[in-house]
């Protein structure tokens, strides 16, 4: 069974909940070289990755995705604007899934079939998503995450067909670590590089035995301990940022005992969802 290494291709600056935030200088961002660094990483490991790109990111660093793409890692949509969907309507969504798709074919000259919202934030609130994915020829999302707080605690832990009136919708959620409480967040973020590396390696294992694949996640600014932060209040800043651990020497220790694909060839293996 082969897993998913996904990296959402945003800036150190983009974090949830900081709307109207100034961005900051050109001569700060830090993503093209923070890519790089993850680009480097997967080649030395023979391992091909899903990129969600924001769109304004892709749209100011125009050499980005094709950078990404022409390595053979698969280019998906992180939206454009990186705002929770839960403060956009059905019309704000439609109108930058389409944006940052123009923006990716007109880059890498394909079209995305994958998309991750900010912060795992499709939700009940947000019924029109599946909709507008599968009619405009999405193949898969991976927007819900069944954690605590950031998603559905209750939510399946393995991919999952929705129905739509344009068609089927796979959602492929984040690997959690299940507990008799409550699913921790080891797949990425403060909790992949928090929790002992024996328990990802564990809960990997058994995905695997479960016939799952075990989806990771990682942001661009977890791979630049000496980075710049935004100014945050404690909690906040512990969720947007973990500690300053690098989290390449992980990464690299996972994909060097485990197989990974990237999730549009993944999909492409399961039930047609046409």
């Amino acid at each position: 069974m082969n897993n998913a290494l996904t990296v959402d291709v945003e800036d150190w600056y983009h974090v949830c909940g900081m709307g109207g935030q100034t961005v900051p200088p050109r001569h700060s961002w830090r993503v093209e070289a923070n890519v790089g660094k993850i680009l480097a990483l997967l080649e030395r490991c023979r391992c091909r990755a899903t990129f969600f790109m924001l769109g304004s990111v892709a749209e100011s660093n125009p050499e980005l995705a094709p950078m990404i793409s022409a390595r053979g890692h698969e280019i998906a949509s992180h939206g454009y604007s990186h705002t929770l969907l839960s403060r956009m309507d059905h019309q704000q969504f439609r109108d930058e899934l389409l944006r940052t798709e123009r923006i990716l074919i007109e880059q890498t000259g394909q079209r995305p079939v994958g998309y991750r919202a900010p912060q795992w934030s499709v939700s009940p609130r947000t019924p029109w998503v599946d909709e507008v994915l599968a009619e405009h020829g999405y193949l898969y999302d991976s927007s819900r995450s069944p954690l605590p707080f950031v998603g559905d605690a209750s939510g399946p832990r393995h991919p999952f067909r929705i129905a739509t009136a344009h068609g089927v919708l796979w959602e492929i959620p984040p690997m959690v670590t299940p507990t008799r409480l409550v699913n921790l967040p080891s797949a990425g973020g403060w909790g992949f590089r928090l929790f002992p590396l024996a328990m990802v390696r564990a809960t990997i294992e058994r995905y695997q035995r479960e016939e799952s694949p075990a989806v990771l996640y990682l942001h661009p600014r977890e791979v630049d301990p000496d980075g710049p932060r935004l100014r945050l209040s404690p909690l906040k800043r512990f969720a947007a940022y973990g500690t300053r651990a690098d989290a390449a020497p992980r990464i690299s220790a996972l994909l060097e005992r485990f197989r990974f694909t990237p999730l549009r060839e993944m999909v492409a293996a399961w039930p047609s969802v046409s």
